[in-house]
């Protein structure tokens, strides 16, 4: 029955006629999602990640649907703990450049033209990342408390390689739910059909819960002394290209892929590569909490449709 839903939605929101009647799809908490706003959403998800467009209709309007309906439960949450929905221009600014810098842009004057090609504005990504910037900040209010980080250790590691070889990891991840650990292999399994048919960013897009799902699962460079022992221990051998096996984490299983290494010989500077390596490990359980939160306020909403 979903299946045949989902494939009528799809030829409903992705009409070609110019002018489209407007549908209620979803109603939560009295915030609707109309057959537009998920035909917005495809245009924008295909945008930040090209290789989205290879999926077949009924995937990508899943993962169209199931992303808008992500945006509208952080946004409800979000006007609860905040007066208004905006960052300042600065920090939206930085959020921008870093979102066309990943794609390979220059400059907005080029991401606006980019953007253009997908019926899209600077406005409607600038609406976007400022709903994840301050569900990124709820989230550091209600946890920030709980976030453990062993500095000490860190700085450690970081000291006791400060002279040698420093090796670095372009990776991406996979990170996925299971509802007890016997499901772990079975759905790894599936994952990797995934990766082996439709590719890893498309299959991140899928299956991920991670906020890097958008993008195909990049998290970018990382030194190997931002990793922690678990991780490293997984993608040491790995050769570009590869994955890891499952990585169990506190609230989900990770996959990593291994997309390019790097060395070369330096000394470290030693405050910033602490920085970075603080800024993963917080990224990362944070991650983790914000799964636990969404999951949580979700239950406790109405939703129709």
């Amino acid at each position: 029955m979903k299946k045949k839903f989902l494939i009528l939605l799809f030829f409903l929101i992705l009409n070609q006629a110019q002018s489209i009647e407007t549908k209620i799809i979803h109603n939560i908490q009295n915030e609707i999602i109309t057959n537009v706003d998920i035909k917005n959403e495809f245009k924008y998800l295909v945008a930040l990640n090209n290789s989205l467009k290879k999926l077949n209709k009924e995937k990508i309007l899943s993962i169209s649907n199931e992303s808008i309906i992500r945006e509208k439960i952080k946004k409800i949450e979000i006007l609860k703990n905040f007066k208004e929905i905006r960052i300042s221009e600065d920090y939206s600014n930085i959020l921008i450049k870093n979102i066309y810098s990943r794609i390979n842009l220059k400059s907005l004057t080029e991401f606006e033209q980019y953007l253009k090609n997908y019926g899209l504005t600077i406005n409607d990504i600038k609406t976007k990342i400022t709903i994840d910037a301050l569900w990124n900040e709820l989230i550091m209010q209600k946890y920030g408390t709980k976030i453990n980080i062993n500095k000490n250790k860190i700085e450690e590691e970081i000291l006791k390689n400060s002279k040698i070889q420093k090796t670095e990891y372009q990776l991406s991840e996979i990170i996925f739910e299971v509802i007890n650990k016997e499901e772990i292999k079975k759905k790894y399994n599936e994952i990797v059909n995934s990766i082996d048919k439709e590719g890893f960013e498309n299959s991140a897009a899928i299956y991920s819960f991670s906020e890097s799902a958008k993008i195909g699962g990049d998290i970018g460079w990382i030194n190997e002394n931002s990793l922690n022992d678990n991780i490293k221990k997984n993608i040491r051998n790995l050769k570009i290209g590869q994955i890891t096996k499952p990585i169990v984490l506190s609230n989900g299983v990770l996959i990593l892929k291994l997309e390019d290494t790097k060395s070369s010989e330096s000394i470290l500077n030693i405050k910033n590569e602490l920085k970075k390596a603080i800024n993963y490990e917080r990224n990362r359980q944070l991650n983790q909490y914000s799964k636990i939160y969404y999951n949580k306020i979700k239950k406790n909403l109405n939703f129709d449709g």
